[in-house]
Parts: structure tokens; C-alpha cells; sequence
């Protein structure tokens, strides 16, 4: 622990459920096990939006039509979204996944499923070798009891001009074999590995991730146009925190900003928290990739939902001051202190988006890019019942996942 210092014919049927019948309406809890309806919620589907609706849970999944024995309860006024997926998440909670015991990695896990996040990847960051596949071993257990959905490893393959938040001393090129090393320390569980693919065995580096299949992350960079095409070429498939760590877009040198976000092959990661991105960045990268080539995430560090203080990432101090987490030394953003309860909030209220495109960038595309969408993502029967139940001003009510509330529903 880091302590402070100081598919169509699916989407059809689900509409058909969310039209049915509403059932008599009964007080909340439940008793254990007995099916329920949410009912009168705007449910948002990936063919759109039903007013009215309802979702049907029995056991762990979401289920097409409500038996005679279901349990109602009426939400009204509220909205019924798919659970969150974070792609990117250095821990929360005052937690950080980088460092600390099982149960403190379990703390952070716990801090951001109370802010919907029903499904994780947990990031580690730059170290050294051997540490980092320590700590692979621990996270891939539990990555194998279903607690995280795998593990990121950002660094220590960047660019030293890149860094931000990494100590230099741990950097290191992207040579196959200690790529290879952290990928077997994983046992299987390894999701996506960020590098600067313009270093010294970045594009072998690249095909081996895919052939291994682990998404290969364009990253804390320093590249040209030019180098970044070749490793979307390659087989790269994720922008990581687009804009951040990486050079801005120029006239003559177009730079990896632009490579990324014209390239349908690529998903960009967007950290919508106020300070790291420009709304009219944000806007940009939605108007050029498109609502389906977007993930929100948090970049979180232990500070999420935490507060303010000073904190270790890594070897590096940051301090954290009205929610934005800096290094002491050199005043670099240091990750954030988001959830993805406020991204959701703030893509809709601030920047306007519409709910249905940030549904898809907050669920539907971090689970396709995980492989995971015939499980999780969208409020389809035969998924996993993994909901966020937020309010008419989009302030999160209720967390289910896999058919236990997280977070109790608040109707009053």
C-alpha cells in the first residue's frame, strides 16, 4: 500500500425487455437470490435509448423476460447504464497496485467499484524488472479469482523524454526478452503493456505482444508520424492517454497525436477529469475517432477517492492538492485522482457529449478491446448483470455487479 507521507438480434431482445411488462412494485432488499426488475429507468442499450424500461436480473446475468416471483423496484426518473470498465487504473482508495499486500490491492478495488467501476485493469508502473514481475505474480492471482479483469504494465519501455510521473533511472529500451519476461510473470493475465515503439526493439516488441495476445499501447512517447504508423502497422491497437506524454500535433511534424487518432485500428484513451485534457481536446479526439474508438479512463492513483496529502507512485513522491496529484519534484501530473462516476458525469454535463457516446467509451469499448463484450459492456441478456444506476443530474444511485448491489440503490 502507497500511505500517504504526512450484436443485433441481442440488442433486439433486449429492448423487448425493456418494454415488458413492469411488475408489481415491492420495497428494497430482496431476499437472497430472488430475481429482480428495475423498472421506469431510461436504459441505455447499444441500439439506443428506452424510456421507460426496465432490466431483468436473475442470479449473476441479465435475463430477457421477468419470472412471476421477481422483485420490482421502481426507478423512475433515474438512468440504468452498463457497468464501468477501466482500462487504466494505478489504484485508489489510498492503495496503489504497484505496491502493498493482496488486501490493499483489494482496498483500491473496492474504492473505485463504489464509483461504478464493476471491471478493471489493474497498471502498474516503472520499476525494476524483477519487482515488476513480483508484482505480476500477486496481481495475476487475482486477476484469476475474477477480482481484476488483468493487468496493464505501463513502463519501463518509455521514452526518458516522455516519462512523466516514472523515475528515469528505471527506464529502460524495449528489448523482447524482458518483454517476454513480465508477459510469463503474468501467467496469461497480462491486458496491455504501454511503450515508446520508436526505441531500440519497439516494433519487435510490438509483434510479440500480439502474438502473445496482449494489446500493444502507443505510449509516454517521443515518436514522429511516421514511427508511429509503423507501429500501428505493426499491430499497436490503444493510444495511451491520448495528448499526454507524447509530442503535440505541428503543421510540418504531424507527430503521434495524429497518426493515432486517423487510424481506425486505433482505440484512444482519454482522461476526462478537468486537468489533464482541454475540453476542446477532448472534442477533437471524439470528432476524429468517434464515439467507438474512445475509452474513458481514470489513470488513477491511491489518492482516488482518498484525499489530498502526499503519496509514493512508485519510487517518486506527488503530492496531491484540490484533487490533482503532481510530483514534489518537477511539478509533473502524476496519474489522477478521477472516477469514472465523475468522467461520466462531467462527459455529459460539461462537455455535452451524448449519454449513448459515453456509455460506449466508459463500457462498450473497453470490453471489446479486452475481449470481453459477450460478458460485459452493454445491457444485453445472457451478460453479466454489471449496472450503474445514476440519477436525472447523473449522480451515481446504485452499483450492481454480477447481480449483487455494490452500492445499494438510493431513491429517496
Amino acid at each position: 500500500m502507497a500511505t500517504p507521507l504526512g450484436a443485433r438480434d441481442s440488442a433486439e431482445s433486449a429492448a423487448t425487455a425493456a418494454r415488458a411488462r413492469p411488475a408489481a412494485t415491492h420495497p428494497h432488499p430482496a431476499p437472497a437470490g430472488t430475481p429482480l426488475v428495475l423498472s421506469g429507468a431510461n436504459v441505455v442499450l447499444p441500439t439506443g435509448t428506452v424510456k421507460n424500461g426496465q432490466v431483468v436480473i436473475e442470479g449473476t446475468r441479465i435475463t430477457a423476460t421477468a419470472p412471476e416471483n421477481a422483485h420490482a423496484i421502481d426507478v423512475t426518473n433515474h438512468w440504468l447504464v452498463p457497468g464501468f470498465i477501466d482500462l487504466h487504473n494505478h489504484g485508489g482508495g489510498g492503495a496503489s497496485f504497484t505496491s502493498g499486500t493482496v488486501d490493499d490491492v483489494l482496498k483500491g478495488i473496492r474504492t473505485h467499484r463504489d464509483h461504478g467501476t464493476t471491471t478493471l485493469v489493474a497498471s502498474t508502473v516503472t520499476g525494476d524488472m524483477d519487482f515488476l514481475a513480483q508484482r505480476a505474480g500477486l496481481l495475476s492471482e487475482l486477476a484469476e479469482q475474477g477480482d481484476i479483469a488483468g493487468i496493464h504494465f505501463e513502463g519501463p519501455f518509455i521514452s526518458p523524454c516522455r516519462k512523466g510521473a516514472h523515475s528515469e533511472e528505471l527506464l529502460r529500451h524495449p528489448d523482447p526478452a524482458e518483454v517476454r519476461k513480465l508477459i510469463d510473470a503474468a501467467r496469461g493475465q497480462a491486458r496491455m503493456l504501454t511503450l515508446a515503439t520508436e526505441l531500440p526493439g519497439g516494433i519487435d516488441s510490438v509483434r510479440l505482444l500480439v502474438e502473445h495476445g496482449v494489446i500493444a499501447a502507443v505510449g509516454h512517447t517521443d515518436a514522429s508520424y511516421e514511427q508511429t504508423v509503423e507501429a500501428i502497422d505493426a499491430g499497436a491497437t490503444v493510444a495511451t492517454h491520448l495528448f499526454n506524454a507524447m509530442p503535440q500535433i505541428g503543421h510540418r511534424t504531424p507527430g503521434p497525436i495524429t497518426a493515432l487518432l486517423e487510424d481506425e485500428r486505433i482505440t484512444v484513451e482519454l482522461i476526462d477529469d478537468g486537468t489533464h485534457l482541454h475540453p476542446a481536446a477532448l472534442q477533437l479526439a471524439f470528432h476524429h475517432a468517434g464515439a467507438k474508438r474512445v475509452a474513458f479512463i481514470t489513470d488513477a492513483m491511491d489518492a482516488a477517492g482518498f484525499g489530498d496529502g502526499r503519496y509514493l507512485l512508485g519510487p517518486l513522491e506527488v503530492e496531491v492538492s484540490e484533487g490533482v496529484a503532481r510530483l514534489v519534484e518537477g511539478g509533473s501530473i502524476a496519474g489522477s485522482t478521477l472516477t469514472l462516476d465523475r468522467a461520466f458525469k462531467r462527459a455529459v454535463t460539461f462537455d455535452r457529449l451524448p449519454v449513448e457516446d459515453v456509455v460506449a467509451a466508459i463500457s462498450a469499448n473497453p470490453a471489446r478491446l479486452l475481449g470481453m463484450d459477450d460478458r460485459i459492456g452493454s445491457l444485453e441478456p445472457g451478460k453479466d448483470a454489471d449496472l450503474v444506476l445514476l440519477d436525472h443530474q447523473f449522480d451515481l444511485k446504485g452499483v450492481m455487479r454480477r447481480g449483487e448491489w455494490v452500492v445499494d440503490p438510493q431513491l429517496g
